[in-house]
């Protein structure tokens, strides 16, 4: 081995002791016991000889600084697709994409063989508008290959200035060609929770991200939604289609807001501190009334908790097609002030122990994709009322026809066409029971 080889050695078996002592020091501090960590030294022997080759036949320089950044990011991206290293921009922006405001384009994605895999387009966001659909898979930015890069240098190049494009080059399924997308960037605020009324006694609810404030903005458009129908609600849509997740104790209060009791979800990892259980409290905003969930391909993380947890306390009705299927918990990590790791710390279960790990939540009625569309007819048809000398409707004038075809959501998307029709079917079967009984 050449003094430069040794010198590499000697220099990798430092930075591995000298972690190793800031772990066993850190554990100190806490009052902890302190283990011994068994290194594996043929291992530990290979990393110094690859990292004194790189430094001494790399074509360019590099300094000792970038290679071992380079070795923990390997390190993290290698686990999993969800865990990273993060320095100082990447952890803001972490905290930007949990509090509702950041700039870019509106899309969570993941990492899928070398490729970024879209989760979920925002809505209302740039990405959106443009058409891209969950379940792309970028191959290019611009002119960049995506292979090769890690997520958050991938990250980093779809985000910028504000009013800049950039082109995107996805692989479909279903397309034969790689298409190609062009999106213009901007700072993307995030309405978590949107709603309106579907038909009278019936509302929309939709739930677009999961962040720190979504629970309290939940109830609160309940509310307005009761108010706005008179004799209160007969059902709700809780659409959280293309809802990519978010923050887990956000998801926890939505579904408390509609369980009175038991479990909502646990977490089991191989720290103690990675195993919590969140448990409902009394109360339901709705007091019963039926609740069908939307999901699809990307619904992702929190939102499959929130689907799992009404599913399996019999709380709702889960509409649509089968989840994504994250279901890892990630935890951020500090090791210093301008970095810290964002680690895979846990799985997450249902409160019936379905793991949603790779496997998804499965929905109690599939829908296929299908586009809803009005056949447009040139002449109403005709019936009694307009006929010559028909007799009057004695309980008044029956409603005009144009009136009740005012086109709302529930005529232009098929999956929330079909929730109202399930909710109206419902509670037409629960008033017979009553007038039976």
């Amino acid at each position: 081995m050449s003094r430069l080889l040794k010198a590499s050695a000697l220099l990798a078996l430092g930075f591995i002791s000298a972690l190793a002592l800031m772990r066993d020091g850190a554990h100190a501090e806490r009052g902890e016991a302190v283990t011994t960590v068994d290194l594996p030294i043929q291992e530990l022997r290979l990393f110094s000889e690859v990292l004194g080759i790189i430094r001494q036949n790399y074509v360019e320089p590099i300094t000792d600084s970038d290679l071992l950044k380079s070795a923990i990011r390997g390190m993290l991206t290698g686990l999993d697709p969800h865990s990273a290293y993060l320095e100082d921009d990447e952890f803001q922006e972490l905290k930007e994409g949990t509090s509702g405001e950041f700039g870019g384009l509106g899309i969570e994605v993941g990492m899928e063989d070398g490729f970024v895999k879209v989760i979920s387009p925002i809505d209302d966001t740039p990405a959106q508008r443009a058409g891209i659909q969950a379940g792309d898979l970028v191959i290019r930015l611009d002119d960049t290959a995506v292979k090769g890069m890690s997520l958050s240098e991938a990250v980093k190049k779809m985000r910028g200035k504000p009013g800049t494009d950039i082109t995107l080059t996805v692989v479909r399924e279903g397309e034969e060609r790689p298409l190609q997308i062009t999106i213009t960037r901007a700072i993307i605020k995030v309405n978590s929770v949107r709603s309106r009324t579907l038909s009278p006694g019936y509302g929309y609810l939709r739930v677009s991200q999961f962040q720190t404030n979504t629970g309290r903005k939940l109830r609160e458009a309940v509310t307005t939604l009761k108010e706005g129908n008179e004799g209160g609600l007969k059902g709700l849509v809780l659409d959280l289609r293309n809802n990519p997740g978010g923050v887990l104790t956000a998801a926890v209060s939505v579904s408390d807001a509609f369980i009175t009791q038991g479990l909502i979800v646990y977490t089991e990892g191989r720290a103690p501190e990675a195993e919590q259980k969140f448990s409902a409290t009394s109360g339901d905003v709705l007091e019963g009334v039926p609740i069908v969930v939307l999901v699809n391909a990307g619904s992702a993380s929190a939102s499959e908790i929130v689907a799992g947890a009404l599913q399996d306390n019999g709380r709702a009705i889960i509409m649509g097609e089968k989840t994504f299927g994250k279901g890892s918990v990630q935890t951020i990590l500090p090791i210093r002030e301008d970095a810290a790791l964002k680690l895979t710390t846990a799985r997450y279960y249902t409160p019936k122990g379905r793991s949603i790990q790779a496997e998804g939540i499965e929905p109690d009625v599939t829908l296929e994709r299908l586009q809803l569309t009005a056949i447009e007819q040139s002449i109403d048809p005709i019936g009694e009322r307009d006929l010559a000398r028909h007799l009057d409707n004695p309980n008044g004038e029956a409603p005009n026809k144009k009136q009740a075809a005012e086109r709302n959501l529930a005529e232009t998307d098929f999956g929330v066409h079909e929730a109202l029709n399930l909710l109206k079917a419902l509670n037409i079967v629960q008033s017979r029971s009553n007038l039976m009984h």
